[in-house]
């Protein structure tokens, strides 16, 4: 394998192919012709030494390979991203700023809008947010490297404050060639605990509320754990195998029919997201603004 530095370009294409879909999709969205896009994809497939895409007539998707590959491509983008905003920071004095934690699903998910309607309420705070799973974000609040952090965890550690701010629930999906999509009679839970799933890593509040779920039940080992609801989303969608993943994140494939959902008999799932942070209680400045500005929404 090459030791030349992978050209940040490329893995944010191969990044927006897990996200769209498709090569084309994620060339369009980028602005880039699809040839000179199918072109860098290549050059990065002799880089890593490994086939990333799935060509067929229908068009480009991203082999298991591939979808690891993405995984990464996601987090090193995202410390690019963030090594430019400390490099903004130094450029320019701001009046005030906010730094957030927040976990995946909430990142993708939630954030844009609840980030678009603080910066309605006050557009001179500069926001800086960080992508973690839950774990992290607990380090990150305890640690004092975010003033708020939200987190999808079924429990809280102490000495931090936390306050509900909105709910969802986890469901078991699989491709609709799966057999789980075509029977009948609901899943048990010990059906479910026993087969290899596609799972976030440890730590993430998904793979967490699961482990609680199932905890009382023999487990499979997981068949594959990847680092984003979007990663698992992919695999999923390409037949890997199944996935729990939150109806955020797969609301439109239920949708469009190109993921089913399975029932499971007596597992509930739903789950409260919350906002955390450090002591004292009384959570005030921007960070403040924006938890009761999020609160006020979901009543």
């Amino acid at each position: 394998m090459s030791s030349r530095w992978p050209d940040l370009d490329v893995l944010e294409l191969l990044v927006g192919v897990d996200d769209h879909g498709s090569l084309s999709a994620a060339a369009k969205v980028a602005g880039i012709a699809q040839p000179n896009a199918s072109r860098a994809i290549k050059r990065l497939e002799a880089q890593v030494g490994t086939a990333l895409l799935q060509r067929k007539p229908t068009g480009s998707t991203l082999t298991p390979e591939g979808t690891v590959i993405a995984h990464w491509s996601r987090q090193v983008l995202t410390d690019a991203r963030r090594l430019l905003d400390v490099a903004e920071g130094m450029r320019e004095k701001r009046a005030a700023e906010l730094t957030i934690s927040a976990s995946m699903t909430v990142a993708e998910h939630l954030m844009p809008r609840w980030l678009g309607q603080f910066r309605q309420v006050d557009p001179n705070v500069t926001i800086h947010l960080q992508v973690r799973n839950s774990t992290q974000v607990f380090a990150d609040v305890t640690a004092g490297s975010c003033d708020i952090g939200f987190i999808e965890s079924p429990t809280v550690p102490r000495p931090l404050h936390s306050v509900a701010v909105a709910r969802d629930r986890l469901i078991v999906v699989v491709h609709p060639d799966h057999p789980w999509a075509r029977r009948r009679r609901t899943l048990s839970v010990a059906e479910l605990a026993g087969t290899p799933l596609v799972v976030r890593e440890p730590g993430s509040g998904t793979r967490t509320t699961l482990d609680v779920a199932l905890h009382e039940y023999d487990r499979a080992a997981p068949l594959l754990e990847l680092g984003s609801a979007a990663a698992i989303r992919t695999s999923v969608l390409s037949g890997v195998g199944p996935a729990v993943l939150s109806t955020l994140a797969v609301a439109d494939q239920l949708e469009s029919g190109d993921v089913k959902a399975v029932e499971v008999d007596g597992l509930d799932l739903h789950r409260t997201l919350r906002a955390v942070w450090r002591p004292p209680r009384q959570l005030e400045g921007p960070a403040g603004d924006l938890v009761r500005l999020v609160r006020r929404g979901a009543r």
